[in-house]
């Protein structure tokens, strides 16, 4: 029968299809020339690391997984290395008047990141030794946000708080048959949710012998079991421990701010005073720190500092100009008399004088309708005096 043929055509015509809808020849090699094009403008604006993949990968999904859970990529990209080797400078910029420290603490990362040093053992153990608000807190606070993402992942913990034998198991989690079996040490349980953290260990000084000795294996060994019999990794933490032992040895040590003694120095000298607070096995497992004291200048430095951020948060909060002379860090270094306050007397002045001044007159002219233009902190009479340009309020005559 004649339909038969055409139905063979048909199908013909169906198989056909699909070959002849592809470009070919000319067309084909415009389009692609165009999708090549079109691709690297994308890869520009998307830098080295875009939203969108062309294709799922393991390094995509290892980026995914860094995200959710604050755990670095493995592959180490090239932002990451030169952070790593910028890694004093970037401290720096948080923590100032003891670059000798931020070396010491960035040459051991680097040692770290280089795979060059045991890799069983944590970052480094570093033991920070100086008087109150010279900068020792603030150093942890800046290495988690350089090298875990953000300030979230230090694990603080208050030494003051174990200073009973019986505390150890705060800390690893209770054994088998004793109270809070199954809930998990404060610093175990800490450590096994952020593997990727710095460990503040604070004022290590008033913490039990007993308490001591159970860090030996951690800085030694890089794990600790916990109450549970779970085996706790911590090379993959930073370990910071601060102590207030030596701070009258550091004081007269330092009393000439243009002779200030070679920090190698001053650890040697602190080993005396040291030893009668910690085992030898303890010091012997970490590397001390001393910090300097802060002098006028270094002082003036962190002031002009702390100004400089609270004029970041005005602006970004309220798009408002925020400004002050020298005159005002003067006032503020004369205020900072207790040395052993350290840049901790910075911030207390600040947040207690001038921000409820400021915050006073924000909130008053929000509610009169009055716009703020500008911000400008002066002294007069040994206080600080404060300006602000108003702009005319939306809706009203300029």
């Amino acid at each position: 029968p004649p339909a038969a043929p055409a139905a063979t055509a048909a199908g013909e015509a169906d198989e056909a299809g699909p070959a002849a809808a592809q470009p070919s020849g000319e067309d084909r090699a415009a389009l692609l020339a165009q999708l090549k094009t079109l691709q690297e403008h994308l890869r520009g604006l998307q830098g080295e690391t875009p939203l969108i993949m062309p294709t799922v990968d393991e390094q995509s999904v290892a980026s995914v997984v860094a995200d959710w859970t604050g755990i670095p990529v493995g592959r180490m990209v090239k932002n990451e290395i030169e952070a790593v080797l910028h890694l004093a400078d970037t401290l720096e910029q948080r923590i100032i008047g003891q670059r000798h420290a931020l070396e010491m603490i960035a040459r051991r990362i680097q040692t770290s990141r280089a795979r060059l040093d045991n890799p069983n053992k944590p970052i480094g153990v570093f033991m920070l030794a100086g008087s109150s608000g010279v900068g020792k807190t603030e150093t942890a606070l800046a290495l988690a946000e350089a090298l875990y993402g953000g300030e979230q992942n230090v694990i603080t913990i208050n030494m003051s708080e174990y200073q009973e034998a019986h505390t150890v198991s705060t800390l690893k989690g209770a054994p088998p048959g004793y109270v809070g079996y199954g809930e998990g040490g404060v610093l175990t349980e800490a450590v096994r949710r952020r593997p990727y953290s710095v460990v503040l260990l604070d004022e290590m000084e008033k913490a039990h012998p007993d308490v001591h000795e159970l860090f030996f294996q951690v800085f030694d060994k890089g794990w600790m079991e916990d109450g549970e019999g779970r085996v706790i990794s911590f090379k993959n933490t930073l370990i910071l421990i601060t102590t207030n032992v030596g701070t009258d040895l550091i004081m007269g040590l330092c009393k000439d701010p243009e002779l200030l003694p070679d920090p190698d120095g001053i650890a040697r000298a602190l080993r005396e005073p040291l030893l009668k607070v910690f085992p030898p096995a303890l010091l012997g497992r970490l590397v001390v720190i001393p910090y300097y004291p802060l002098t006028d200048a270094i002082i003036g430095l962190i002031a002009r500092l702390q100004l400089k951020r609270i004029g970041r948060r005005i602006h970004d909060n309220h798009k408002i100009e925020f400004s002050f002379d020298e005159e005002v860090v003067k006032l503020i270094v004369g205020r900072c008399t207790e040395v052993e306050s350290g840049a901790r007397m910075i911030d207390a002045l600040l947040t207690n004088t001038l921000l409820p001044r400021i915050s006073q007159e924000f909130l008053t002219r929000m509610v009169e309708g009055r716009a703020i233009d500008r911000v400008e902190v002066g002294v007069a009479e040994g206080d600080f005096r404060l300006s602000f340009d108003a702009a005319p309020a939306s809706g009203e005559a300029g």
